[in-house]
């Protein structure tokens, strides 16, 4: 879905990506991961054809991105801020939108339609944007990104600001885009929610690329068991089910149970073991 081979961008003096090469497979969901000033943003922009490389080669489902309006076809971006027109209801928004991609005005109303049956904002249509809370917002905003139908969905930092619930939600749809195709980069800092929807993971640090991993079926964490009568222990576990399933077998066991701590997950491992911590 994405060849990046040997991409530099720079800004000025500043190297904010180097020599990064990287393939994503269509259909997957890859995470981007990396700390801030990693070069994330830069490369997603990259890719959405909103930056140009310095050197390198790119390519979004098999168009160079110097053939802009073709990639642009392909990819819904939607970006970590999303801009809002003051004065526009919701459904108003998504309209502008659909003619800024010359959508046939004839089936452009079901599209609009379905999109927010998609995100769950039918009862805000007629909403002005600039009332939706943040979680609204970037729901909207993921409506725009799809309202050409993409192939590829770029996602900035989706999860940003959001409450519990509505970090569920939005990966709730992330999920069943994927199902119907849709391959997705997305970048984040919450490994643990990154992983339970992933099928790959890319770790930047100061713009190099130290890794990129495909995910297994089942997510992985590993938890920390404290006990009132002993030394503590870590232990593997796929998921709630099987960590669940360690309390009781540790309890039948006799086993003075204290607490049970998740320590890090598979990703966040991995992550720590390919990074030091460095920033741009």
């Amino acid at each position: 879905a994405v060849a990046l081979r040997d991409v530099t961008k720079r800004y000025g003096a500043h190297l904010a990506l180097s020599g990064v090469s990287v393939d994503l497979p269509v259909g997957s969901v890859c995470g981007l991961i990396g700390p801030n000033g990693a070069g994330k943003s830069t490369m997603m922009a990259i890719v959405a054809t909103l930056l140009r490389p310095t050197s390198g080669h790119v390519e979004v489902m098999g168009v160079p991105i110097s053939d802009v309006l073709t990639v642009r076809r392909n990819v819904g971006y939607v970006p970590d801020v999303l801009g809002t027109y003051s004065g526009l209801t919701v459904e108003e928004y998504l309209h502008f939108f659909a003619d800024a991609y010359r959508l046939d005005p004839e089936t452009r109303p079901a599209v609009i339609d379905g999109l927010l049956e998609l995100v769950d904002l039918t009862d805000k249509r007629h909403a002005d944007l600039n009332t939706l809370s943040r979680g609204m917002k970037q729901r909207i905003g993921l409506a725009r990104g799809l309202v050409h139908e993409p192939s590829l969905l770029v996602l900035d930092e989706p999860a940003s600001g959001l409450d519990p619930r509505a970090r569920i939600e939005l990966r709730d749809i992330i999920t069943h885009l994927n199902g119907l195709g849709v391959t997705i980069l997305i970048s984040s800092h919450i490994l643990g929610e990154l992983e339970e929807m992933c099928t790959h993971a890319a770790v930047l640090e100061q713009g190099v690329l130290v890794g990129f991993e495909q995910l297994g079926e089942e997510p992985q964490r590993t938890v920390l068991v404290r006990f009132a009568d002993g030394e503590p222990e870590t232990h593997a576990v796929a998921d709630d089910a099987e960590q669940v399933e360690l309390v009781r077998r540790l309890v039948a066991e006799g086993r003075a149970v204290l607490s049970v701590e998740v320590v890090a997950t598979r990703l966040e491992e991995r992550f720590m073991r390919l990074t030091e911590g460095r920033t741009n």
